[in-house]
């Protein structure tokens, strides 16, 4: 096998699906670093909003692209709601019990994509797509877009999280709570906030993976593991850290299966996830212990 047939073959494809697993990795790690726990609805989350986006191409007739951002603000209200609903009152509580509660909002989740939209697999487009050749190597419209636009979207939250007065906030309560809290912070805002934010990156995360491949009730649950790994590994509360963290993961995941049966691919995130853990739990950038 030739070094072309490699790129168009196994490394594009893992930049796209490690793009994909960064947005995710970003909403975990920052509802960790602000919120303290594992939130394990994140995957159905992202698949919430790729069902969303898909209701409005299919209602509105209109493209994915176009529906992205009506799927992002409706998925950020759901996140919103749900922490309300389910996660506030258990704020004082140990960690592990707002992490089990997650894992029940996830079912939840879940369930109302089910009885909506139905268990089959859709798609947003029909037909065959071919790509662009570009010295050689071989790249869909879709591909170069959700690259760009993870890349877009995380530089958009670097700026934020750098500059704004409610970015500083959010950076001050993921080093001290309690100090943001005697300094004037509105916790409260940073973690409704922290919700509409998380909530629109597993929308973008969603909806992508919906557009490369197709959607699936389950598809959120199948990339939690992936994204948990890319989150671990570049460093938990470090958002350049998972990016990081989930180009790697999914690159390796693509290139495994130069030597392993695609039915493999999960593993391979989670040996690297046990690496990480066992060798620098803290990270690739020294993010925070688990």
């Amino acid at each position: 096998m030739g070094a072309l047939e490699i790129i168009n073959f196994y490394l594009v494809p893992g930049i796209v699906i490690g793009s994909i697993y960064a947005l995710g990795a970003v909403g975990i790690t920052l509802v960790f670093s602000i919120l303290r726990y594992a939130h394990l609805a994140h995957g159905d989350l992202a698949t919430l909003g790729a069902f969303l986006a898909l209701g409005a191409v299919t209602l509105g007739g209109v493209s994915p692209y176009v529906a992205l951002p009506v799927a992002m603000v409706l998925t950020a209200a759901a996140a919103v709601m749900i922490d309300k609903a389910f996660y506030a009152y258990l704020r004082e509580r140990p960690k592990i019990v707002t992490v089990m509660a997650s894992l029940g909002v996830a079912l939840m989740v879940r369930a109302i994509v089910q009885v909506v939209w139905g268990v089959d697999s859709e798609t947003y487009t029909r037909g065959i797509v071919r790509p662009d050749v570009w010295f050689g190597i071989r790249l869909r419209d879709r591909e170069l877009i959700t690259i760009f636009a993870m890349i877009g979207l995380v530089l958009a939250l670097h700026v934020f999280l750098q500059q704004s007065k409610w970015g500083k906030a959010m950076r001050a309560m993921s080093d001290n709570p309690d100090l943001a809290l005697l300094s004037g912070v509105d916790n409260k805002k940073v973690v409704m906030l922290t919700w509409i934010i998380v909530g629109g990156l597993c929308a973008a995360a969603g909806v992508f993976l919906g557009l490369n491949y197709e959607l699936k009730a389950m598809m959120g649950w199948t990339m939690l593991l992936p994204m948990f790994a890319a989150a671990i590994l570049g460093g938990v509360g470090r958002v350049e850290g998972a990016v990081l963290g989930g180009l790697i993961v999914g690159i390796a995941e693509e290139m495994s299966t130069l030597f392993l049966p695609t039915e493999y691919k999960a593993a391979t995130a989670f040996a690297i996830l046990l690496l990480m853990l066992l060798v620098r739990p803290t990270g690739l950038l020294k993010g925070k212990v688990l």
